[in-house]
């Protein structure tokens, strides 16, 4: 491939990725809203919506890859940067690459605040049906494959008499 017509293609796949990068912000800044005021609705309309958004980077980012592996680079930052070098020696692209660094870390930090709404809502929803039942609120856990230890209590011979 022409380093020309890469450039050309690394650029349309990094200014798609940006573009969806701040639909993806706002739908985070709109969701933080939602999750305020409990729009059951709105919420599972944004949570659709905030998934297309991740399916689209997701599938930014396997085209991405394929183009540095088409190139006999490594598909990670390294190679991309090594592809960036080979077909975008003046770094026209740089900028677009900045720019999307930059709002995926504000999409993270939007989710990891949104997700600690979401915990917070949680914990006081089994908290007033713990009071209601007159349960304790059950406490999942997880084993290092990932399997649910709620309930289970795997007994252990600690010896016999």
């Amino acid at each position: 491939m022409d380093p020309a017509v890469c450039r050309e293609h690394l650029g349309s796949l990094l200014r798609e990725e940006s573009a969806l990068l701040e639909e993806l912000e706002s739908l985070l800044t709109h969701e933080a809203r939602v999750l305020e005021v409990s729009d059951i609705q709105t919420i599972e309309a944004t949570t659709r919506a905030r998934q297309e958004r991740m399916g689209g980077l997701a599938r930014l980012e396997e085209q991405r890859r394929s183009l540095c592996a088409m190139h006999g680079y490594a598909a990670d930052r390294l190679g991309l940067e090594a592809v960036m070098a080979w077909c975008d020696p003046r770094g026209a692209l740089v900028e677009v690459l900045r720019r999307c660094a930059e709002l995926a870390v504000r999409c993270r930090d939007l989710n990891d605040r949104n997700s600690v709404i979401v915990a917070a809502r949680l914990k006081r929803v089994q908290s007033m049906l713990g009071a209601l039942t007159g349960r304790q609120p059950r406490q999942d856990t997880y084993g290092p494959k990932g399997q649910s230890t709620f309930g289970f209590h795997p007994g252990r011979s600690l010896g016999a008499a």
